[in-house]
Order: structure tokens, then sequence, then C-alpha cells
């Protein structure tokens, strides 16, 4: 993949066969970024630089303390990086906006308000009230949840309200979903539908996805591209592609195995001999 050189040059691509309908998803790029939080305690990034294009999945992954979240929140504006850029749709990125929104682990939503009332909230915070009669059914409805919206959000389950989570997020209409492992503690079942959902809502709406993780299948899963952290600094490694198509990704297909067995070890020539993958570093097929 080329890394486009200046930010001047950064700005959207039209794809050369585009989808039925146009994209709205956002073109990052990524230039000398490395950060340190404390300069006794060196950097936890040095020099990342890529490329994510319109609609594009790209997954970030690495084991723990490789700095991949710490990532994720500068492209959400949530961090600034002590050293580069990261410049969205030809902007430089110094604060979050409702443009690019993350999902963290936990939904955090209102127990005491209902679905509907949880999933309008991004829209009051930016000020698009007059758009939540209309924009919330919608997002519920996208997320099978139209016949919850009434329900106390105490009331789902966990996979239910990271769908009400979702909603919430797709709601003020964002051009790229930061995810930060938001399916890490669900069941194995409900994981995979959630993964499965999350990337065909992507793709219906043109969105850019980034999410982090550890987990190689949710990478091979979800991913388009996958970029693969090395730790201490944390830097990319590896950037490969994930060649599978939708009908493949579900699992249990030879090229499923296939594509997960490159990913793996991929994974674990990246961690190295001394620091190889644990067994929670990964779940089954």
């Amino acid at each position: 993949m080329v890394l486009m050189k200046s930010k001047e040059l950064a700005m959207p691509k039209s794809p050369e066969t585009g989808p039925a309908r146009p994209l709205t998803g956002a073109h990052v790029a990524v230039f000398g970024l490395s950060h340190s939080y404390r300069k006794a305690d060196g950097r936890v990034l040095e020099n990342i630089d890529f490329e994510i294009n319109q609609g594009e999945v790209v997954a970030l992954l690495g084991r723990s303390g490789c700095g991949k979240s710490t990532l994720l929140h500068m492209l959400a504006g949530l961090t600034k990086p002590s050293e580069g850029e990261v410049v969205i749709n030809g902007n430089t990125v110094l604060d979050p906006s409702p443009k690019w929104v993350m999902m963290f682990q936990a939904p955090s939503l209102y127990p005491w308000m209902t679905v509907a009332q949880n999933a309008a909230l991004g829209l009051k915070f930016t000020r698009r009230s007059d758009e939540i009669a209309t924009r919330v059914p919608e997002v519920l409805d996208l997320v099978d949840l139209g016949s919850f919206a009434d329900r106390n959000a105490q009331e789902l389950s966990g996979g239910q309200q990271q769908r009400v989570a979702l909603a919430r997020s797709l709601a003020p209409r964002p051009e790229m979903l930061l995810l930060d492992e938001p399916f890490s503690a669900l069941d194995a079942f409900t994981r995979r539908s959630l993964q499965q959902d999350v990337r065909r809502i992507a793709k219906d709406l043109g969105l850019t996805l980034v999410i982090v993780t550890h987990d190689v299948g949710e990478a091979v899963r979800m991913a388009d591209r996958v970029l693969v952290l090395r730790s201490n600094p944390g830097r990319i490694a590896e950037d490969t592609t994930i060649a599978l198509t939708d009908d493949e990704r579900s699992g249990g297909s030879e090229a499923f195995s296939r594509e997960h067995s490159r990913l793996m070890a991929v994974y674990s020539q990246v961690a190295g001999i001394g620091d190889a993958p644990t067994e929670n570093d990964f779940t089954q097929i």
C-alpha cells in the first residue's frame, strides 16, 4: 500500500468501481505518529504511518500494552500525539467530532432510560433533537431492536445493550466508527453475531470502521485489512489483507481456516519467540 506524502493530498478517493450507494466514510491518513505519556517511560508508539480508505474495515491487532487503544484514541481526537498527525478527509484531527464515534468495552447506557431514549443521546448532544423522531426508529431497526424501543435499558442482555450503544453511535450519521474491543465481555455466540452485523451495517452505510482487538478470529471475521502491532514501543510490523468474501467470514469454511492460520502465524512471528501469544490471545474458530 502506498501512503500519501502530504496532508494536502490526503483527501477521500473515489473507488474505481463504487458500490450502489455513494461512500460516506472517512478517509484517514496517519503521518509520523509517535507518543509518550511521560518521557521517563519511553515511547508508547513510534513512527506510525498508514492510510485507511473510505468504507474500509481495518483491525489494529496486537498484544496488551502495544499501544493499539492509544492509537485509536488519537484517531478519535481524544488524545493528541507527541509527534506526527492524524488527517481525516484532508483535515488534521485536533479534537473529537461527531463525525467519528467510539464504542468502548462497556455500552455505558443510562439504565433508567428506555432503549429509544439512550439511542437518541448522540443527537441530543449534537443539538439535533429535531431528528430524533425519525432517526431513532431507523437506527433501532438497523440493529434489530425496533421492537425494544420502549423497554428499559437495564432489562436487556449484554449483547442487546451493545446493540443500543451501536444505534446511539449511528444516529448522528458518523463517517467512521472506532471500536475498542466492545464485544470482549460477551459470550462467543453473541460476539460472533455482533461482529457480522457491525461489519454488514458499516458496509451497507459505506462507513469506515476501525477496530482494536487481540483476537485473531475477530480480525479475520471483520477486517478488510489488519495492522499487526509490535510492542515496546508500539509500531506497525505487518499490514496484511484478509482475502475472504462476506459468506466465508462466518467461520467453518476452508478459506476462513486458512486465513485464520495465516494471520495467527503472522501474529506469533511479530510477538517473537520469547513473547509468544497465550491462549487468551485467541478465541476458537
